[in-house]
């Protein structure tokens, strides 16, 4: 007895999981992609593409791949601790071979739509575009994997020159605000510091600066996420585990020269909303922001 079908929307991380859950589950699965390759957020394209994610060509993920990889497939033992979009790339690429999911895999979805019996059976009609021309299918359910990115936030929609940034070259010699302390705004503030006159960092809020490598040149996700730190954190008095984690912080660079001293201790703006919401960069050069 056939499965049920479900369309997949999306063949980026999320989608190419939702395909092998499917067919584990005993589900027909098709997988419907707008652009014409895999990968979603992490493939990089020098020109940026409509309705589709754009990440500029220097990001390198902030988690450890042990961390990062599809629990039944791990990345293989010589990529780097922290990957480059293209490593997280070829990744997904295996994956994809492994798993022998890419039949799976067609053109893009022009719409989807309650079914006249949903009420009942469930079931959804689905318009795709095959070589240009429109075709009807139902399903039995629709898996939406396109993310939370696909659409760029730009608030100055008519401000001159606005765009997606890409690579540092075309900001060369000027005089740049970044504005914005999370992930990407220091990452910019970084590599644009290499070749612009001057950068400044501009944030409504501050943050605890974090460093990918902890003590000892060890990630710090091996340090921190450890059964003995989470058994200590239940156990520990807070303001011992503040002063603790400020002053390793703050052994880098005070953050109260710098105008960056959280109004919240350690445990509140880091324990409380979760690791990997916290701010951290590669390689923080505060000296050379200007």
């Amino acid at each position: 007895m056939p499965g049920k079908r479900v369309a997949v929307i999306g063949a980026g991380v999320s989608g190419l999981g939702a395909i092998k859950i499917c067919l584990e589950e005993g589900l027909e699965p098709t997988c419907f992609e707008r652009s014409n390759d895999i990968g979603g957020l992490w493939r990089y394209e020098e020109k940026v593409e409509a309705g589709r994610p754009s990440i500029y060509k220097s990001v390198t993920s902030n988690a450890l791949k042990e961390m990062t990889a599809f629990s039944d497939y791990p990345f293989p033992d010589h990529f780097p601790n922290y990957l480059h979009n293209s490593k997280i790339m070829e990744y997904i690429r295996m994956y994809l071979k492994h798993f022998h999911l890419k039949k799976h895999i067609q053109s893009k979805v022009c719409s989807v739509r309650k079914h006249s019996d949903l009420s009942s059976t469930g079931q959804c009609d689905v318009v795709v575009e095959v070589e240009g021309k429109q075709k009807f299918f139902v399903f039995d359910g629709v898996m939406v994997c396109t993310g939370l990115y696909t659409n760029p936030f730009l608030p100055l929609q008519n401000f001159p020159g606005i765009g997606e940034y890409k690579t540092p070259e075309e900001f060369r010699g000027k005089k740049i605000i970044v504005v914005g302390i999370g992930n990407s705004g220091i990452d910019l503030a970084i590599e644009l510091s290499h070749v612009v006159a001057q950068v400044f960092l501009s944030t409504r809020q501050v943050a605890w600066i974090w460093n990918r490598v902890w003590d000892n040149g060890m990630p710090m996700d091996t340090v921190l996420f450890t059964r003995f730190n989470s058994v200590v954190n239940k156990f520990y008095p807070t303001f011992l585990i503040n002063k603790w984690a400020e002053d390793k912080l703050n052994l880098r660079f005070n953050h109260n020269i710098y105008g960056l001293l959280h109004q919240h201790r350690y445990v509140l703006g880091f324990l409380k909303h979760n690791f990997a919401s916290a701010f951290w960069s590669q390689q923080v050069r505060l000296g050379t922001y200007g």
